[in-house]
C-alpha cells in the first residue's frame, strides 16, 4: 500500500492507494495451468491436421475444444482449469470423510494439543513460564504464535489531524514487524460479539447511584433488558514467529520451544512498545483460558455470552474446540452456528482515506470477524521479487507488441504499482503482503444468507470487492475466525 501525501503535511488526512491484485502469468498473462491447457489444445489441433486432416480434426474436437474451454471459460471469477485443483482436493477430502468432524468424547486429545478440526488438529499448546501467555506451535508451518488483546478509541470520532497521526503511527508498527525478519505473519482480528450486559452492569455498580428512586429503578431495568441484546467489538493482534528464520537466535536461547518462546518474547516486547507509541492499548497477551474462550466462541456463538458472564467456564484449551463440524461446498456448520467466509479479492482501486472500512466494521446486527493477515517480506527478498516482476512485465509487454496485441490498462497499472513499491523500498519502507478475510456467523441458513448479503453491500460501500470462498471453507474459517495466524 502506498500513500499520497497532501501538501499541508499532517494538517489533513492523506489519501492512500492499494496495489492491485497481480494477474500476470508466465507468458502473455497466462498462468501455468492455463498455459498447459492452451498447449494441449494447440498440440492436438496441429497433430490432428498433420496426421488425418480435417476429418481427424473434427474427431479430436472434444479434446482441443475442451482444453481451450478450460483455459478461457470463466466460472465464479476463475477459469475452469483453475478450479481443477480445488475440486480435486474437495473430492479427495469428501471420499476420505474429512468434511465431517465429530469429537471423540471417550478418546480425549493428547495433552498439550488443541481440539480443533482439520489441519488445525496438529497445533500444540505451550504456556510461556515468564509471561503466562499461551503460545501456539504449528509443527508443519514451523511457527509459534502469541495473541494480544487491543483496546483503542473510536477512530471515526477523531479529528483529521489526529487520524493522520494515528495512521502514521500504525505504519510504524507495521514497519517494526518488517525490520526484524523473524515474523512469519501478523494478524489483526476485529470481531463482533453478543454483549452479555456485564460491562454495563459493572459500570452501573461502580458509578451509578442506586437509591431505589423511580429513575434509578428504570435505569437498572433498562440495563438488564438492553444489555444482553447489544453487541460489542473486540480486537486482537497476533504475531507468528518463523522458527526457520529465527533458528540461530533460538539455538542461542536454549533451543526447542523454550528457546523459541524466549525469541518470541523479544518480539512481543518490541511490538507492545510500538503499539503504545501508536496510542493503542495492549490489554495483555492472552493466557490459555482467554484464548480458549475466543476459540470456543468462534465455533459456538450461542455460548459466547455465557462464557462472558461466568469467568470460570470454558477456560481449557483442550476442550475449546467444536463438538461437531460439517463442511459443504460454500458453508460450514459448527455447533450452534452456520458460517461462511468471504475473501476481499479487490481493495479500492482509487485513492481512499483512512476509515474507508467503516461501513464494513460498523455493520450492525451481523456476527462477523474481519481478519487482516500481513506477511512481512525481508528487504533483500522484496528487492529481488520486485526486480523479477518488473523484468517479467517488460518481457510480457515485448511479447504482446510482437504479436500485435494492444497493451492492457490493467497490466500498465500493475507495472506502475511495482515501480511505486520499488520507490517505497528505496525510501526505507517495508513491504507487506496482505490478505483480507471476513468470517460471517448466523444461527440459521436463512439468516446467514441475509448476513452475507449485508456484508457484501457494506464492502461495496467501502470500495471493496468480496468473493465467497468455495471448496475450502473449513481452512478459510480457521484463518479468518481464529487469531492463530493461519493461512488459506
Amino acid at each position: 500500500m502506498s500513500g499520497q501525501h497532501p501538501d499541508r503535511g499532517d494538517a489533513e488526512v492523506a489519501a492512500v492507494s492499494f496495489s492491485r491484485l497481480s494477474r500476470r502469468g508466465i507468458l502473455l498473462g497466462l498462468s501455468w495451468p492455463r498455459l498447459l491447457a492452451v498447449a494441449v489444445s494447440v498440440t492436438t489441433m496441429v497433430a490432428a491436421l498433420y496426421v488425418g486432416g480435417g476429418t481427424l480434426l473434427v474427431l479430436a474436437g472434444p479434446v482441443w475444444v475442451g482444453a481451450a474451454a478450460l483455459a478461457w471459460v470463466p466460472v465464479g471469477g476463475r477459469v475452469l482449469v483453475e478450479w481443477i485443483p480445488i475440486a480435486a482436493r474437495w473430492a479427495w477430502r469428501a471420499s476420505g470423510g474429512q468434511l465431517i468432524y465429530r469429537r471423540r468424547i471417550v478418546a480425549p486429545r493428547p495433552a498439550g494439543t488443541l481440539a480443533l478440526p482439520g489441519d488445525a488438529a496438529s497445533l500444540r499448546e505451550y504456556v510461556d513460564p515468564a509471561t503466562g501467555a499461551a503460545m501456539i506451535h504449528d509443527p508443519h508451518a514451523r511457527t509459534l504464535t502469541a495473541v494480544c488483546g487491543i483496546e483503542h478509541s473510536s477512530f471515526v470520532l477523531l479529528d483529521p489531524c489526529e487520524q493522520q497521526r494515528r495512521v502514521t503511527a500504525w505504519g510504524r508498527v507495521l514497519a517494526t514487524c518488517c525490520r526484524s525478519g523473524r515474523l512469519a505473519t501478523l494478524q489483526v482480528s476485529e470481531r463482533t460479539l453478543p454483549d452479555s450486559g456485564s460491562g454495563l452492569a459493572d459500570w452501573w455498580r461502580r458509578h451509578g447511584s442506586d437509591d431505589h428512586s423511580w429513575a434509578a429503578t428504570t435505569y437498572r431495568e433498562l440495563i438488564a433488558r438492553a444489555g444482553p441484546a447489544g453487541e460489542r467489538h473486540a480486537t486482537t493482534l497476533s504475531i507468528a514467529l518463523d522458527l526457520n528464520a529465527a533458528a540461530r537466535q533460538i539455538r542461542a536461547a536454549g533451543a526447542g520451544l523454550k528457546g523459541a518462546a524466549a525469541v518470541l518474547r523479544e518480539e512481543m516486547t518490541t511490538l507492545t512498545a510500538a503499539l503504545r507509541a501508536a496510542d493503542l492499548t495492549p490489554t495483555g497477551w492472552l493466557d490459555p483460558g482467554q484464548l480458549a474462550v475466543v476459540l470456543r466462541s468462534a465455533y459456538d456463538p450461542a455460548i459466547a455470552a455465557t462464557l462472558d458472564r461466568h469467568g470460570h467456564l470454558g477456560r481449557d484449551l483442550a476442550t475449546a474446540g467444536p463438538v461437531a463440524v460439517t463442511e459443504t461446498w460454500d458453508r460450514l456448520r459448527g455447533d450452534t452456528g452456520h458460517h461462511a467466509v468471504l475473501w476481499i479479492s479487490e481493495w479500492p482501486r482509487t485513492a481512499v482515506y483512512p476509515g474507508f472500512l467503516t461501513p464494513l466494521v460498523l455493520t450492525s446486527n451481523t456476527r462477523r470477524t474481519l481478519s487482516l493477515l500481513y506477511t512481512p517480506v525481508r528487504v533483500d527478498q522484496a528487492a529481488r521479487d520486485l526486480r523479477r516482476r518488473r523484468t517479467e512485465h517488460l518481457s510480457d509487454a515485448a511479447h504482446r507488441a510482437r504479436l500485435g496485441q494492444i497493451d492492457d490498462p490493467t497490466h500498465t497499472a500493475e507495472y506502475h504499482d511495482i515501480l511505486q513499491q520499488e520507490a517505497d523500498l528505496t525510501a526505507g519502507h517495508g513491504i507487506l503482503r496482505y490478505t483480507g478475510l471476513i468470517a460471517i456467523t448466523a444461527t440459521t441458513p436463512d439468516q446467514l444468507d441475509t448476513a452475507i448479503a449485508d456484508i457484501e453491500q457494506a464492502a461495496i460501500q467501502a470500495g471493496c470487492e468480496t468473493r465467497l470462498l468455495t471448496g475450502q471453507q473449513a481452512q478459510a474459517f480457521t484463518a479468518a475466525a481464529l487469531p492463530l495466524c493461519r493461512r488459506v
